[in-house]
């Protein structure tokens, strides 16, 4: 018979319990052991709730307290030899450091990078790994989870990254290939494997989501080569999973591998089912991930039952499990925790819980027949069809605009030179400009004065006068620091696609739809489910409130299109690119209504826009087209005058820097710190004209750098581009961050600009 199963599970706990855990842990009020036991807790009940829900088998060893990359590097050794690791366990406060960087009495060290999970909104921390890099089984943390599941009556299968995708995601502090690591790392991977064998592991889930890029001779022989060496390892079964798109040209490599299963996202890879059911060795299951991890509309059931009767007639039932696209780890935990929500729209999502539902139902349907799901059937159909009979879905004069102004007339009047000139005239900047790139930190004041409002505890009026407040010391510390253009610190908003999804039409929010972006940063992304259009301006009076506290330029802020569309659900039912030409006309809007207001400077942030990049390099070029259009329809219109920024962050550049040129932003910023502005090659490679803000420190640590360290990345900023393209700036929004740090911080920064300032002053 067929199997019911998943890919991953979220992590965060019914109500975020890991973020409350981690931030007390962090803060010094809870234990280790209490952080332990809170994690122990998250796990046992999403393992209960799975098993209740009908899976035939669940994922363990997917949770972390951080992120599983890291937790993986550190499983195998892979601690650089800054954070002090003298071999052995790897302790707690270690991880710790190396995910966030850690300051205090005779330790003070850098976090490592972090850069996006594939083409997800998911951040994970790159391995670094040394020349002479020794990898080493650190602990049995791993064999210790699926005891702990095992215990529970869990019918558990442990979870790994697998090698070739650690190696890949992975970089090495010589700059060397790093598939010659391989050899060392696969007998700590074989040693593993053997241990869980040990422990009763019948079944072993390796995730390769690199099987859904590009992938090089080289690597799909490495593929060949270290399953080989894996498979000697165990008598346990290997299950290797490809989630994020479709196996494309590696579809050949992966049926070849020595393995019992092998997975197929079906959601973004529909169509190599057939091809793959043709090569599919006598030998292997085919797990078939047709239920979405990504997003949250309800599966088709009849059309996904369709498809897997197809591949159960063509190799048998018992081949075939029944499974997600990719983890769950995407998507909110529980529809039913949505009480508020409009009961017509919430009647066309799925949660993480429900798609378990789904999933054991689409098992059950294939394993005894279509009538013994027949009133599921009956009332999915029907809740698909009344959504898509719905007259909330489309806007006459919305579809009327995207024909009017069509996204191939998108662009500024004038070339990057010219407007140059003229916005210099404007805006009477130093060399090495100082800015920060929107928020300020979001203190449990403010997120209480939020919820007070929310609750009508307080009046919007009240809300007002405290948001202003906030506004006018925010613009007063800037101004007593020195800093060059200003910004209002955003305390308005909770979330920077939240907050503009909540006053465009076409949207639709969730109470408690929280996904994890990192460690114990959640986001609760909005639901696009109609057409999207603007009712009034969103941001005016704030932003004029603020400039009018002060003589230096405010920044207008505001998010782009293409990261509105990334950090939100989306509509499945239009393409993504037309959804994104129709916000991009609803903050053109915006951007028209603040320049005529006076505002000199406004930023349209696309973080998300290297995100969305597809994986295959075949689909590219369709998704540039509709993105760089679709970002600079926003300004289109504004006059040479108005200087036009952007902000990206933990993004590889080389992939999309012929993008970025032709976005032509006046300014962007990016995240650079990290990488010790090893991103800035890539411009300078390409010979990039406009301004460019590299981060020179890093917001997502607690860490307060130094000033010596602020002007070294600044020294190697003007070594490769002219110190009159540069500006200085954070890594990112300062919203996450204290603010005694923040203020320290923001300090040494610009005492950093002004020594640099009279340096190459001459070289302008």
């Amino acid at each position: 018979m067929a199997l019911g199963t998943i890919l991953g599970f979220s992590r965060i706990g019914r109500g975020r319990e890991l973020k409350t855990a981690l931030e007390k842990y962090w803060k010094g009020d809870l234990s280790e052991t209490a952080l332990y036991e809170a994690a122990k807790s998250i796990r046992e009940a999403d393992w209960r709730n799975q098993k209740a829900l009908g899976l035939d088998a669940s994922p363990v060893n997917d949770f972390a307290l951080y992120d599983h990359v890291l937790d993986h590097a550190v499983l195998f050794g892979a601690v650089p030899e800054i954070y002090g690791w003298q071999g052995g366990p790897v302790d707690l406060d270690t991880v710790f450091a190396m995910a966030r960087g850690a300051q205090s009495a005779g330790l003070d060290v850098p976090a490592l990078e972090m850069t996006k999970w594939f083409d997800t909104n998911y951040h994970y921390i790159v391995p670094l790994f040394n020349p002479d890099q020794a990898f080493a089984l650190t602990s049995d943390r791993p064999v210790e989870v699926f005891r702990e599941a095992r215990a529970m009556d869990i019918a558990a299968r442990p979870v790994l990254l697998g090698p070739l995708s650690f190696l890949k995601l992975g970089k090495r502090e010589d700059g060397k290939a790093k598939l010659g690591l391989l050899d060392s790392l696969l007998p700590v991977y074989a040693e593993l494997l053997g241990k869980l064998e040990a422990a009763g592991a019948g079944w072993v889930q390796l995730d390769e989501p690199i099987l859904a890029v590009d992938l090089e001779a080289p690597v799909q022989d490495a593929f060949q080569k270290a399953y080989e060496v894996l498979r000697k390892a165990t008598r346990s079964k290997l299950f290797v999973t490809s989630p994020y798109g479709e196996l494309g040209g590696n579809l050949d490599c992966a049926m070849n591998l020595p393995i019992d299963a092998l997975h197929l996202d079906l959601v973004r890879g529909g169509m190599q089912l057939d091809e793959a059911l043709a090569k599919l060795p006598d030998r292997m299951i085919l797990a078939l991930g047709i239920v979405d991890g990504r997003n949250i509309w309800r599966n088709d059931l009849d059309a996904s039952l369709a498809k897997l009767e197809r591949a159960a007639d063509k190799i048998g039932a018992d081949r075939v499990w029944v499974t997600s696209s990719c983890s769950l780890l995407h998507v909110p935990y529980d529809l039913s925790l949505e009480t508020d929500m409009d009961p017509e729209i919430k009647g066309w999502m799925a949660f993480a819980l429900q798609k378990i539902e789904e999933i054991t139902t689409l098992t059950k349907g294939l394993n005894k027949g279509r009538g013994a799901i027949a009133d599921a059937l009956a009332e999915n159909k029907a809740r698909l069809d009344a959504r898509g009979h719905s007259s909330r879905l489309e806007v006459s004069a919305v579809r009327e605009r995207l024909v009017e102004q069509p996204l191939q007339h998108a662009g500024r009047a004038s070339s990057y030179p010219v407007r140059r000139e003229k916005q210099e005239a404007v805006l009477h900047l130093p060399l090495l400009p100082t800015t920060t790139i929107g928020s300020f930190p979001q203190t449990v004041e403010v997120r209480k004065k939020r919820a007070a409002l929310r609750q009508k505890h307080i009046t919007s009026g009240e809300y007002a006068a405290f948001v202003q407040n906030e506004i006018w010391k925010t613009i007063k510390f800037q101004e007593d620091i020195g800093l060059d253009v200003l910004v209002h610190g955003e305390f308005e908003r909770n979330d920077m696609v939240e907050y503009f999804g909540e006053q465009l039409e076409g949207f639709v929010f969730s109470q408690h739809g929280w996904v994890q972006s990192y460690g114990s940063r959640c986001v609760k992304p909005p639901i696009i489910f109609g057409d999207v259009w603007r009712k009034k301006p969103m941001t005016l009076d704030w932003i004029l409130y603020a400039q009018g506290l002060t003589q230096k330029p405010v920044k207008g802020m505001l998010t782009g299109p293409v990261t509105i569309l990334q950090w939100s659900f989306v509509r499945d039912d239009l393409p993504r690119g037309m959804v994104a030409h129709e916000i991009a006309l609803a903050l053109q809007d915006e951007v028209l209504d603040l320049e005529k207001a006076g505002i000199k400077i406004v930023q349209i942030d696309e973080p998300a826009f290297r995100e969305g990049l597809p994986l295959r390099a075949s689909a590219r070029d369709a998704y540039f087209d509709w993105a760089i259009k679709s970002f600079k329809l926003v300004s289109t219109g504004v006059d040479d005058k108005t200087q036009i920024h952007t902000h990206m962050c933990y993004s590889e550049f080389n992939d999309i820097l012929a993008s970025i040129r032709a976005m032509d932003a006046d300014v962007i910023s990016i995240e650079t710190s990290r990488s010790d502005m090893e991103l800035l090659d890539a411009f300078v490679t390409e010979s990039y004209p406009n301004e460019i803000g590299p981060g020179v420190y890093d917001i997502h640590s607690p860490r307060v750098p130094t000033q010596a360290e602020v002007e070294e990345l600044l020294v190697k900023a003007c070594e490769r581009l002219s110190p009159r393209q540069i500006w200085v700036n954070p890594d990112c929004g300062l919203k996450t961050r204290d603010w005694p740090e923040t203020m320290a911080s923001l300090k040494i920064m610009v005492a950093a600009a002004l020594n640099l300032r009279a340096q190459y002053i001459d070289k302008k």
